[in-house]
């Protein structure tokens, strides 16, 4: 192969290259290389040739003696080099396209093929004290780092619920140093057989107790949750439970209260007048969402109804609406109270159905280490309408904990720099410091949250952030 075939793309280039003109590049490079390395002998002339014919039957003739005219003879052609196979050349064309799609998509040429191949997940399933549980796994753990551990919504499943977000371009930047780990709810992984006649569904408690046998099998130190609705609940309940096995949550949509009664009526009078996905999308999209029938709606219907069995899933539907009210309050709210420990962000889109829950979420816990991301235009499902702008918000927190001290910006070609939008959340996050009470615990805080607070005072650190 010769030199220069390879060529050396800046990381994390500004613009994608198209693909015509890679392939221009490519074999301009090619012809240059065979014009300095490769090139062969012109052919002979006729009259050369009929010379050359002289030559071999005068030799055969006299015994290896030339036989040849008086004249200078004519200097001898030397022998062609052997030319390479033409397949040879569509093999290297390939792995140079490969090779620089790779590069000018943002990634290190080691980590291209490492990072997101198809056959690195790997699936589990795992005995609990309350059942098998079905998990998807990628990578290893490393060191002291945590592993991300997500946990999905009723109605879905990882890949319905995380697809999207995990295939995120700048999401990959920060799974690649992270192992990962997506936990499905009994029955409902695509594909599941359909639970037996009578089976017990596990209890939210009991989902949440299922969870330390996963992080046992796997030898995890411990976790950082992503969990959207049901498994926003589950993971806030294995936090409570479990303190010293989470180090932080990215909770989507909890709702921390229990149905009441008429809510559970009602809950119980669509699914008699509806069918099993019409009466989950309400749970999952905004109002306006259903009422304009968005493509995004539709495709989830067919999906909900398609890939998951729905007797598995009433059954985790309905445990859902038995749950109880997660036992957390703020200190000095109740006595004995007791909330979550470790960093929390919430992210709730704007219109959500869980909008509510996710405010009265937001009075129960720590304002000192709690972050509240409210999203603009993104519905119900933030991770699915904008996995942009909640992956800059991970990064963020992530850096909080000290996971991540830079992030790549894609459009520079000088190497790891802060990004621009995170610096920015990062910039109103430590200029101002400003205090909003509660209102009847119904109202969320708008505040933003600095690493120092001496003389200060007693100070609300909540931060919403509109995106």
């Amino acid at each position: 192969m010769g030199p220069g075939l390879f060529w050396n793309f800046p990381p994390k280039a500004g613009c994608t290259v198209p693909q015509s003109l890679l392939q221009t590049m490519l074999l301009s490079r090619m012809a240059g290389m065979k014009e300095q390395q490769f090139t062969e002998e012109k052919p002979l002339l006729p009259e050369q040739r009929g010379l050359d014919s002289d030559m071999d039957r005068g030799e055969e003739g006299s015994g290896g003696v030339s036989a040849l005219p008086s004249a200078d003879p004519a200097p001898l052609a030397q022998p062609p080099p052997p030319s390479r196979p033409n397949h040879r050349w569509h093999v290297i064309a390939r792995h140079w396209l490969r090779q620089t799609r790779c590069r000018t998509s943002g990634f290190n040429p080691e980590n291209c093929e490492q990072l997101m191949p198809a056959g690195d997940w790997k699936e589990h399933d795992i005995e609990t004290p309350y059942g098998m549980l079905h998990v998807v796994i990628r990578g290893a753990p490393k060191g002291n780092k945590p592993a991300i551990l997500t946990y999905h919504d009723v109605g879905l499943n990882h890949k319905l619920c995380f697809n999207s977000f995990f295939h995120n371009e700048d999401m990959q930047e920060i799974t690649k140093h992270f192992v990962v780990c997506h936990v499905d709810a009994p029955g409902q992984q695509i594909g599941a057989s359909q639970l037996p006649q009578g089976y017990q569904y596990p209890t939210m408690d009991q989902l949440a107790g299922m969870l330390p046998s996963v992080v046992q099998h796997f030898g995890f130190k411990s976790i950082v949750g992503i969990g959207v609705g049901a498994g926003a609940y589950i993971l806030a309940k294995f936090a409570l439970i479990f303190p010293d096995l989470v180090e932080g949550l990215v909770l989507l949509n909890i709702d921390p209260n229990g149905k009441g009664w008429i809510d559970w009526a009602a809950t119980k009078l669509s699914g008699l007048t509806s069918a099993l996905p019409d009466t989950v999308l309400p749970h999952l999209f905004s109002q306006e969402e259903l009422m304009s029938n968005t493509e995004l709606v539709q495709s989830y219907r067919q999906q909900i109804n398609n890939t998951i069995n729905q007797f598995n899933l009433q059954l985790f539907w309905n445990m859902y609406n038995s749950r109880r009210d997660l036992e957390m309050n703020r200190s000095g709210t109740v006595l004995n109270a007791k909330t979550l420990k470790c960093p929390v962000m919430l992210v709730v889109g704007d219109n959500a159905p869980a909008e509510e829950g996710v405010v009265e979420c937001n009075s129960k816990l720590d304002p000192t280490n709690t972050t509240f991301l409210k999203m603009a235009d993104s519905g119900g499902l933030p991770q699915i309408t904008q996995p942009g702008k909640l992956t800059e918000a991970f990064k963020y927190f992530l850096q909080g904990m000290g996971y991540i001290a830079y992030v790549k910006d894609r459009r520079l070609s000088g190497g790891p720099v802060p990004s621009a939008s995170m610096t920015r959340l990062a910039r109103s996050r430590t200029a101002s410091l400003t205090s909003a009470s509660s209102i009847d615990g119904s109202r969320s805080r708008a505040c933003t949250h600095s690493d120092s607070t001496e003389g200060v005072g007693q100070v609300t650190h909540t931060m919403e952030v509109s995106c």
